[in-house]
């Protein structure tokens, strides 16, 4: 049987340069669709998930980040004195217990294979999960939960996996599959944004992961690789090559980039849709969008 999945890792360093000049004062991850930040989001998915202490790997000029967790008691005592039990109730959702939250500067922008690096002596000898919070996934059942359900089947790695379009190859890590099973698919090898032509499958892999403490070991024997970066998928390659397995995993879902801004959009459109107070008038305004637009043409 597996070993438990308790600790996750949240690369957090990045500058966040498309969405400049927002990102000048305040860290891409607090960015909200509709009036949950990014990082919420992530946070929500990896406690349905079972996960118990949170590790970001983060970088100078994120303070805002770590004061979103922090307990606002002005605040809190603000809203109980006017009744508003709801807000209060949304408002502690986004406290963290002392302990259970821990951050750790990447020094230089060395890649996502170094960011997990940096975490490694709060990881120790297990499992671990890193969740990218700009892939944003909208699923009845959160994405990293369907993970863990089936990594405590399988063990070994497990990456979440989805199609796309042969084009768009490399700007992901591709997925060499040995054994497609449907849902879990065994794979033989990885490949870091390829070129078209060379795509092994069109299986790509997105920023969900549960990987051994192993990986670790392989990043620190690692040396820069694609874009003159430390290569999180390498590592994992290596694990393959040393004889553990290795799967991608079909979660059932729809991903959002919010690391492009027509991502973002994209993400807030879907996601206001689907909240009752909001769905009319913005259904309502987006048709006008459209029959405007159509007029026009």
């Amino acid at each position: 049987m597996a070993k438990k999945v308790t600790k996750a890792i949240f690369p957090v360093a990045g500058l966040g340069t498309r969405f400049l000049p927002a990102t000048k004062s305040v860290p891409k991850e607090i960015m909200t669709l509709v009036d949950r930040p990014l990082i919420q989001y992530a946070i929500d998915e990896a406690r349905a998930a079972g996960i118990k202490e949170f590790i970001f790997v983060t970088s100078r000029g994120k303070g805002a980040l770590e004061d979103y967790f922090d307990h606002a008691p002005v605040l809190e005592q603000e809203l109980r004195s006017k009744g508003k039990t709801e807000l209060l109730e949304t408002l502690k959702n986004t406290n963290m217990d002392s302990g259970a939250i821990a951050y750790i500067r990447q020094h230089k922008a060395l890649g996502l294979g170094h960011a997990v690096w940096c975490a490694r002596r709060l990881i120790g000898n297990e499992p671990f999960a890193v969740i990218l919070p700009d892939d944003v996934i909208a699923a009845e059942k959160p994405c990293l939960q369907q993970m863990v359900e089936a990594y405590n089947e399988t063990g070994g790695n497990m990456v979440a996996a989805m199609e796309v379009h042969p084009e768009r190859s490399s700007s992901y890590g591709m997925l060499d599959v040995d054994d497609d099973q449907g849902e879990l698919v065994k794979i033989r090898g990885m490949v870091e944004k390829p070129k078209t032509e060379d795509a092994p499958s069109n299986l790509a892999v997105i920023g969900r992961y549960i990987l051994s403490p192993n990986v670790l070991k392989n990043l620190n024997q690692l040396k820069s690789g694609s874009g003159g970066e430390i290569q999180l998928t390498d590592a994992i390659a290596a694990e393959l090559t040393q004889g553990h397995d290795v799967y991608g995993y079909r979660f059932k879902g729809q991903r959002f980039d919010c690391g492009s801004k027509s991502g973002f959009l994209q993400a807030t459109v879907s996601f206001g849709l689907a909240r009752d107070e909001l769905r009319d008038d913005l259904y309502a305004y987006l048709q006008d969008v459209m029959m405007v637009d159509k007029a026009a043409q």
